[in-house]
């Protein structure tokens, strides 16, 4: 049976990924989340000058292209999607950055112990991956002093989606239930499962980087610059998004 990520992310892929790769990975800006925040506006990102990044749930990796042209003196963009993987390859033999691809989940990374400076997630694994299971592979892959950094959906914005609708927007109530937050399932409009995410409170996440012998830095609560503009449309209104963070990005270091 097909992982319903891969599957999701498969389908993803020829509808929308695989045509806006290329421009993505030509962009000279490093953006974040679906409303493209300029990393000059939030400074997230450690200095990553003669580093070795690893990005978990790479996508079409232009992510990791962006940070080879950073400075990253290499990058490794993993990802369980062959679709995805395919259409990365195609831009790194346009573009010629040197990224390097493993296909595998970022729960268990074919990759030695301590083979990295930082370790980056943008709406990848920190999403589509088990908390419990991805955060201790990143650990293990981080030499000591390593960063980690990696953003996905505030559990603010997750609470305030329709519980009995999984193709609304977020509104202005709290529908779900924060106690016990953890795997989400998403619907298509016809009932059929279109994904699997992942979001734990603050408090857990918390203990989660201690016990895998993280300290954290920096938790950056998105707020949307006014103009800027989304292809997903799904995720808030504006006037959501306004006021609210929809968007958060966790730096934690391995001691």
């Amino acid at each position: 049976m097909t992982d319903p990520t891969v599957a999701a992310w498969t389908r993803e892929n020829e509808r929308y990924t695989d045509a806006r790769a290329e421009q993505a990975w030509a962009a000279e800006e490093i953006t974040w989340g679906v409303f493209s925040v300029p990393e000059s506006e939030l400074r997230a990102l450690p200095d990553v000058t003669g580093k070795e990044v690893v990005e978990l749930g790479c996508g079409t990796a232009y992510f990791g292209a962006w940070l080879k042209k950073a400075g990253a003196a290499r990058v490794v963009g993993v990802d369980p999607t062959p679709a995805q993987l395919e259409t990365a390859r195609r831009c790194e033999e346009r573009f010629g950055l040197g990224l390097e691809f493993v296909e595998a989940f970022a729960e268990d990374v074919p990759l030695p112990d301590a083979s990295f400076d930082v370790a980056v997630s943008e709406y990848g694994a920190s999403i589509w991956a088990d908390p419990y299971r991805w955060i201790p592979e990143a650990a293990r892959l981080l030499r000591p002093g390593g960063r980690l950094v990696f953003l996905g959906g505030h559990p603010l914005l997750l609470l305030c989606y329709p519980k009995d609708d999984d193709v609304a927007p977020a509104g202005f109530t709290l529908s779900r239930d924060f106690f016990g937050m953890h795997r989400t399932e998403w619907h298509d409009e016809n009932g059929v499962l279109d994904g699997v995410e992942f979001r734990l409170p603050p408090g857990e996440m918390i203990r989660l980087f201690r016990s895998n012998q993280f300290e954290i830095e920096d938790l950056v609560e998105i707020q949307v610059p006014d103009g800027a503009t989304t292809t997903h449309d799904d995720v808030a209104p504006p006037e959501w998004v306004k006021r609210y963070p929809p968007e958060q990005i966790w730096k934690v270091r391995k001691r």
